[in-house]
């Protein structure tokens, strides 16, 4: 009887706690938008993203995905690639021009090409279709971290041949002149001068920005590192491609030249 009398109570207690952690990721929730013109992938997403405490709308046409990403309290945007009214490179292009909101790709498998293209535009990822609910949810808050606000004191501000970098303003010069970066692109800088001299292998840097281990197909790491090297680098050399290991980020124009 005693047992039973347990039993009930864990029940009941259980029950309680289940409540509260939904409540508390319904109150929580990242908003995010998918831009895809399958009805039935946008149903089963929002079914599933629901259950990991995120919330989910649906834009099935370009140019109304276009406008819903621009507005505030999108959190992230999943874009495809393919829409009817203007496809997912055109949107991500516009989009880029007002706004920083993360964009993850959902490209066709095996589209290398539409993979580049979308990272040279600003992605900030791409996941190849079709894809495990799980990975994409993992994806998700991967990219989510990157954009969380970190504290930052003024005295952790950098200056590294000729590059300086103010984490609490979030901030980037070049020789004195101010550099636009994606949220990405700061946070790989800030990792490369933090380290700067030392080689970070490419496992190390997805593993820290992307939650996953490299492989040789996957160039998301490689297409940031390119766009930092054309914001900073006008002749000179500042971050090093230290051939199957990873990227060095060059202490002074002697340590640039060093092989």
């Amino acid at each position: 009887m005693r047992f039973v009398t347990v039993l009930r109570t864990l029940t009941l207690i259980r029950s309680t706690l289940t409540h509260i952690l939904e409540r508390a990721c319904y109150i929580l929730a990242v908003n995010i938008l998918l831009v895809d013109d399958d009805d039935e992938l946008c149903s089963l997403l929002t079914e599933f993203l629901k259950r990991e405490g995120f919330t989910l709308e649906c834009a099935h046409e370009g140019h109304q995905g276009l406008e819903m990403a621009g507005k505030p309290g999108v959190d992230l945007v999943l874009l495809d690639v393919m829409l009817p009214g203007i496809d997912g490179f055109e949107i991500l292009r516009m989009l880029r021009r007002q706004s920083k909101v993360p964009v993850m790709m959902l490209t066709a498998r095996g589209e290398d090409v539409d993979r580049i293209v979308g990272l040279e535009l600003g992605a900030d990822d791409y996941l190849p279709k079709p894809f495990n609910p799980r990975e994409l949810a993992a994806r998700i808050r991967a990219i989510l971290r990157r954009y969380a606000p970190r504290p930052a004191s003024p005295s952790s501000r950098l200056e590294v041949n000729g590059v300086t970098l103010d984490p609490g303003a979030r901030e980037v010069f070049s020789n004195g002149k101010p550099v636009e970066l994606t949220t990405f692109e700061f946070d790989i800088l800030e990792m490369l001068m933090r380290s700067a001299g030392r080689v970070l292998s490419r496992d190390a840097l997805m593993e820290n920005f992307y939650n996953r281990k490299a492989t040789p197909y996957d160039r998301s790491l490689d297409m940031h590192v390119s766009h930092l090297r054309k914001k900073l680098e006008h002749g000179e050399t500042l971050i090093k491609t230290i051939r199957g290991v990873g990227y060095q980020f060059a202490r002074s124009p002697e340590d640039a030249a060093a092989e």
